[in-house]
């Protein structure tokens, strides 16, 4: 079967098909996720590649051989699976490599409710169990079809009500990722005039990838919300779990920015409710949450911390610099097309222009994430600690960076921010220096 250690990541499986996740890998996680929850029936859903559709069916033949039921929704964002998890009460596995290149695939599991799968809480285990040859159950479970986009839709339209916004046009990229499925769906009716940027599914991602961080997979919908004079820009991941913005001006929305606009919203529903950011959102953002009355919780980075912080504190809201947003009232999960209805609401009820309405919570100049693949990452971030150990700044609050690890791949990835635009490209190009100066690929 290969060695699994080497696919299975801090939140997820991740791996090459066929050469390190095939079929025989996604029945044998099937089997090994019945087994350690225990649970009488789960749920399977896919993204759009062409190996997921095969992939989840191979990881439902895995689950029903060890007695479980599956439910087979089909095509559906990750998002979607968390819905299930939490609508149904039972555990949920989608097959996907989100913002990965084609040939990538993965599996994110969740429990019942939607809570969380990190190594730390069962994924090791399933890895364990996945490793040997299971017994199969005297009694092999069901696979039925179900339908969970009309749910989906509802449901996410019942916890933002946009139906009185004024008119909009709002300038979409899918990527030919899953929003291309949603979008139609949870749009419908609405005031709302969709200009479509790569809506058809294609998991070879042949426009640009499905990954928004990266400044170029945003041109186009740049140039879409310019050119149709577009009240705002979304775009979303392969899997549809991260949103993107950008603003009337062609501009691209920080995500702490639009962290705190969430923050702002939901701490006027709660008053003094508890919000999570990450560590690498802007001081902005524990800075609106304290102005508006909340508490700011900081959090290390990943969905399983976040999630289990969240649930640990009762948080109403989370928000990531990676454009991840987290909602108590979504079973603690992230769902990129929730935090675009949010933000369609705010614009929406109000007259200004998206970058007039967002302006009070873009208080500093920020580098946004940038990544550098290096020979031996452990070198180039000591260099870097070994150049700044001596350097005043955090401290005085002139500036900021950090710098860490990719969880899912050989990258370093920086973060910088300061309080203007000079300070941050000089302190920017600066650390990158460093962290690729012979860095040997």
């Amino acid at each position: 079967m290969g060695d699994l250690a080497s696919i299975f990541k801090a939140y997820d499986i991740r791996g090459v098909v066929p050469d390190q996740l095939d079929e025989s890998v996604a029945e044998a996680v099937g089997a090994a996720f019945a087994k350690v929850t225990g649970a009488t029936t789960i749920l399977t859903v896919h993204d759009m590649r062409s190996s997921s559709g095969p992939l989840a069916d191979a990881l439902g033949r895995g689950a029903a051989a060890q007695g479980a039921n599956v439910l087979a929704a089909g095509l559906g964002p990750t998002d979607m699976v968390y819905y299930g998890s939490g609508d149904l009460g039972i555990p949920g596995a989608m097959i996907t490599a989100s913002h990965n290149p084609p040939r990538y695939n993965g599996i994110k599991l969740c429990l019942a409710g939607a809570r969380p799968v990190g190594i730390e809480t069962g994924l090791k285990d399933i890895r364990d169990r996945a490793e040997r040859n299971l017994v199969p159950a005297p009694v092999t479970g069901s696979i039925t079809s179900v339908d969970l986009l009309p749910g989906y839709a509802d449901h996410l339209r019942k916890l933002v009500d946009i139906s009185a916004i004024r008119p909009l046009t709002v300038a979409v990229d899918a990527g030919n990722g899953m929003a291309g499925y949603t979008v139609p769906k949870v749009f419908e009716g609405l005031p709302i005039t969709v200009i479509p940027l790569y809506f058809e599914l294609d998991g070879t991602f042949p426009n640009h990838e499905a990954n928004p961080i990266e400044p170029e997979n945003l041109r186009d919908l740049q140039r879409a919300v310019l050119e149709h004079r577009a009240d705002i820009g979304l775009a979303f991941d392969g899997d549809a779990d991260r949103c993107f913005v950008v603003d009337e001006r062609g501009q691209v929305v920080s995500p702490s920015v639009l962290t705190a606009l969430i923050a702002t919203r939901e701490l006027a529903r709660e008053p003094g409710a508890t919000i999570i950011h990450n560590l690498i959102t802007s001081r902005a953002v524990p800075q609106v949450i304290a102005e508006h009355g909340g508490v700011a919780v900081r959090t290390r980075v990943g969905h399983s911390f976040i999630k289990a912080e969240m649930a640990r504190t009762g948080a109403v809201f989370g928000g990531e610099h990676s454009g991840h947003f987290y909602f108590r009232d979504f079973w603690f999960a992230d769902s990129g097309m929730l935090a675009a209805l949010h933000t369609l609401a705010a614009l929406g009820g109000q007259a200004k222009p998206l970058s007039q309405l967002l302006a009070e919570y873009a208080r500093y100049y920020a580098s946004g994430e940038i990544n550098s693949e290096v020979a031996d990452q452990a070198e180039a971030t000591a260099r870097v600690k070994q150049a700044f150990a001596s350097r005043p700044g955090v401290t005085t609050g002139d500036w900021w960076f950090n710098l860490r690890p990719s969880n899912t791949e050989p990258l370093l990835r920086l973060n910088v921010e300061a309080a203007d635009e000079a300070a941050m490209a000089a302190l920017r190009d600066e650390v990158l220096g460093i962290v690729r100066k012979g860095r040997g690929i």
